[in-house]
């Protein structure tokens, strides 16, 4: 009796040593103590009806993930829609480049908030990420970080980074304090070029001309630059008809026969086709007031087709809103960023994170 114990012991001993040990990393701080793994990316094949948790690390003899992490920023890589980075609080940046089926973490960068990635579009292996009142770059495909970029303010926060698709020596950041600043050399040099006196929750160059360009503030409303981020005009006169459009949320612009702007504030969401001069209410199955809409994401085929995500519901259109679809989320956690794949718009992936 005992050499047959021995023997089964030593079976479900080899077995787990074959099998590898299952890990997972640190919740972050606004993650749940008991490790709730229902955080990371999702990826659905057919526009949200379905959804798959993607968040396992390449390893070897090892399975790890990051399902019990908060993510805060992702973003596709410009020219490979299969190149995935996601930014995490607390627990560094991982990246995929299979369309989300495996993915890798940088290492060397630690575990770091990474608020905002930017990917070259010249060049995939230089990446730029904005970490607490840092921006880091990585000319070498994520394997090392240089620091371009240092606020004075320690308290601050770099928030958004984006890079100009039509010169990418030109790279703008935006920080908690309200400033927008560049760099015309790719981070050797900087200058601010506005203070916009409230947080900047996003920068975004329109897909029709790179000198357009739209900033969300926390509290002040969005701005726009026409000349490349010299100058900047506050739009609050141009929204004042719809009450808590100061309140940012999200923007994103698709380009078709005319440039439509997608913006969602507290107010519930809105569009416009002049570049902000004229903005119309799109109709929610929710009172605006109740919305709270985290992303949005609009198939940049086809501007009909609008997709957004709120702490617990997924929401699609494809008539430009006068319908929607609603589901619950994978997640007990909020949609907090929506992407669609521009080589396939069927695919959308959804990053969760807890909010209070």
């Amino acid at each position: 009796m005992i050499k047959k114990f021995k023997i089964i012991l030593l079976i479900i001993m080899l077995a787990l040593i074959t099998s590898g040990c299952t890990l997972s990393f640190g919740t972050g701080s606004n993650t749940s103590s008991s490790g709730v793994t229902d955080g990371g990316i999702y990826k659905s094949l057919n526009k949200g009806a379905n959804w798959a948790q993607e968040t396992s690390i390449l390893g070897i003899n090892s399975r790890r993930s990051f399902a019990s992490v908060d993510i805060i920023s992702l973003i596709l890589d410009p020219g490979d829609s299969k190149a995935i980075y996601v930014g995490s609080i607390a627990n560094g940046l991982f990246y995929s480049y299979d369309g989300a089926d495996s993915w890798q973490v940088a290492s060397s960068l630690g575990k770091v908030s990474v608020n905002s990635v930017a990917v070259d579009p010249a060049d995939k292996c230089l990446i730029y990420v904005a970490s607490g009142n840092k921006v880091l770059k990585s000319d070498d495909c994520s394997r090392t970080w240089s620091q371009v970029y240092f606020d004075n303010d320690l308290n601050a926060n770099i928030t958004s980074v984006i890079i100009d698709y039509a010169s990418s020596n030109n790279i703008f950041i935006g920080t908690s304090n309200g400033d927008i600043i560049k760099s015309s050399d790719r981070g050797t040099s900087w200058r601010v070029l506005t203070r916009l006196d409230s947080s900047i929750e996003k920068i975004v160059i329109s897909p029709a001309s790179s000198k357009i360009m739209f900033a969300g503030t926390t509290a002040r409303g969005i701005s726009r630059s026409v000349n490349g981020g010299d100058a900047w005009e506050k739009l609050a006169s141009k929204l004042e008809a719809f009450d808590g459009s100061n309140r940012f949320r999200d923007l994103v612009m698709v380009k078709g026969e005319k440039t439509t702007i997608f913006l969602a504030t507290n107010y519930g969401l809105l569009k416009s086709t002049d570049n902000g001069n004229v903005w119309s209410k799109i109709d929610l199955l929710t009172a605006e007031d109740e919305a709270k809409i985290y992303s949005i994401a609009v198939n940049p085929g086809d501007a009909k087709e609008i997709y957004y995500a709120t702490g617990t519901t997924f929401y699609h259109s494809l008539d430009g809103g006068k319908n929607w679809i609603s589901k619950k989320l994978p997640t007990g956690r909020a949609g907090f960023k929506l992407l669609i794949d521009p080589k396939n718009s069927a695919i959308v992936y959804l990053a969760a994170r807890k909010v209070k």
